[in-house]
């Protein structure tokens, strides 16, 4: 199995991350048990997850991914063999969400609860807090480290100068740094990374985890008419893309895997992971199935004429 850096912190992981957002919300323990196991058997190491996960489903209050996540680990008896990413920072209800020191304490004793853990080995930022310094934020982060429930930390969603920011004022004052950037990238969505946040990441030394690597499901090739929307509950969130630009993307997309004889999964990852920067993608999957078909990805090499054909129509 291929591993790769995973920034500065001279850990190795796998080249794809399996995420836990499905977890407890389109598939239950069962479910979620089974591609865990597939995932865990196929030699891959690192899952990444969120307190808030799922907060959106009705009867839900957040914390079903970890506590799926966790208890699967206490049964297979194998936590020193997954590396756990897991974010902080998102409402989790009323009054329960950003990144002030004492929040950023309490939510960590939970997601460690949760998961049944001592440690969580990438603890990530999931999203801005304007209101809270950027010191405040990495202080707690430094208590955590100290206290050895956290070994690094990562960042989510940030911009390029609140990134650059963090990172500085890390420098500056001693404080724990961020190792990893997990940005909304793919395909379909190039210009948010790309224009800004690519660069800082460069600069900075970032490993870069993103998420949604296949647009929701819809550079799979699964959605490519309204009416396929209801094949599944993550449906709604393609019909921002089923327009012509999109339609060019599936059509390049399409004429590699052809050529390579792969799926359209395969080389929208295979795409991903030849971009600088890219450590390894999150995909989530809800079948055993489904994560075999994703796992051959890495294996999979574009040569220029197939990434010139990629680049083109997703520009």
């Amino acid at each position: 199995m291929e591993t790769r850096t995973l920034g500065t912190t001279g850990l190795r992981i796998a080249p794809l991350i399996l995420g836990g957002n499905v977890f407890g919300w389109t598939i239950d323990q069962r479910g979620s048990f089974a591609v865990l196991d597939a995932f865990f058997s196929s030699g891959y190491n690192c899952i990444d997850t969120s307190d808030s996960y799922s907060t959106w489903v009705p009867g839900n209050s957040g914390g079903e991914s970890e506590t799926i996540i966790g208890n699967w680990m206490k049964l297979r008896g194998n936590r020193d063999r997954i590396f756990i990413a897991t974010k902080v920072g998102s409402e989790m209800g009323p009054g329960r969400k950003g990144l002030s020191k004492p929040y950023i304490l309490a939510e960590a004793e939970e997601s460690l609860r949760r998961l049944q853990t001592d440690y969580i080995d990438l603890y990530q930022t999931h999203r801005d807090d304007p209101a809270t310094p950027v010191e405040e934020t990495l202080e707690a982060y430094a208590v955590l480290v100290k206290q050895g429930k956290v070994r690094h930390i990562g960042a989510s969603n940030l911009d390029a100068a609140r990134l650059t920011a963090s990172c500085r004022a890390a420098e500056r004052d001693g404080l724990p740094r961020y190792a990893t950037m997990q940005p909304h990238y793919n395909l379909c969505e190039r210009a948010l990374y790309e224009r800004e946040l690519e660069g800082a990441c460069r600069s900075l030394g970032l490993a870069v985890i993103p998420y949604y690597p296949l647009a929701s499901g819809f550079l799979t090739g699964k959605y490519r008419s309204v009416k396929d929307l209801g094949k599944s509950a993550r449906g709604a969130g393609v019909r921002k893309y089923l327009n012509e630009r999109g339609f060019a993307v599936l059509a390049a997309i399409d004429t590699v895997a052809r050529r390579y004889g792969v799926t359209p999964a395969s080389v929208a990852l295979a795409w991903l992971l030849g971009r600088p920067g890219i450590a390894a993608p999150i995909v989530s999957v809800t079948s055993p199935a489904q994560w075999n078909e994703l796992s051959a990805a890495p294996g999979l090499r574009l040569d220029a004429a197939a990434r010139g054909l990629l680049d083109g129509a997703s520009a």
